[in-house]
């Protein structure tokens, strides 16, 4: 696995004490675990949002990189706890706090409590794209066939 270096700003005198600054919780873990930045639990109720402080901002080492914030798997498919925006965005860019959206897919209350992990994040190299305006595109076997237009 290759890395960088990513400066990372503490937010609240919190972090590294009460809260545990990100980690990977294995030696093969790709994404860093965020931990919830509150002083009180927050309560979910089915279908509610809420917007979860990390306590921490990060700086990318240049716009080649970005950080994305995705749901815990096991909060999502045990408590039905996911991303409310689906995946989070963090460009190069952007050094505010690190902010989770979350919400309640599931089917009963769930609390969040002080020091939680929430999300993980991720870093991935970014390459733009340079868009050239045609008036049709090259044929493919698939087409314009979507939306589960390739069978189940």
């Amino acid at each position: 696995m290759s890395s960088i270096e990513v400066k990372i700003k503490y937010m609240s005198s919190k972090i590294g004490k009460e809260i545990r600054e990100p980690f990977y919780a294995t030696t093969g873990s790709a994404g860093a675990d965020l931990s919830a930045c509150i002083d009180t639990p927050i309560r979910l109720k089915p279908g509610e949002k809420a917007i979860i402080p990390t306590g921490v901002a990060v700086q990318l080492p240049s716009n080649e990189y970005v950080a994305l914030i995705f749901a815990r798997s096991g909060l999502g498919i045990k408590h039905g706890i996911t991303m409310s925006n689906g995946v989070g965005v963090i460009d190069s860019d952007y050094t505010g706090e690190i902010m989770c959206g979350l919400i309640n897919l599931g089917k009963e209350d769930y609390t969040i409590n002080p020091g939680e992990r929430i999300a993980q994040m991720v870093f991935m190299p970014v390459v733009t794209a340079s868009f050239l305006k045609v008036d049709e595109l090259e044929e493919t076997e698939r087409g314009q066939g979507g939306l589960g237009s390739t069978g189940r």
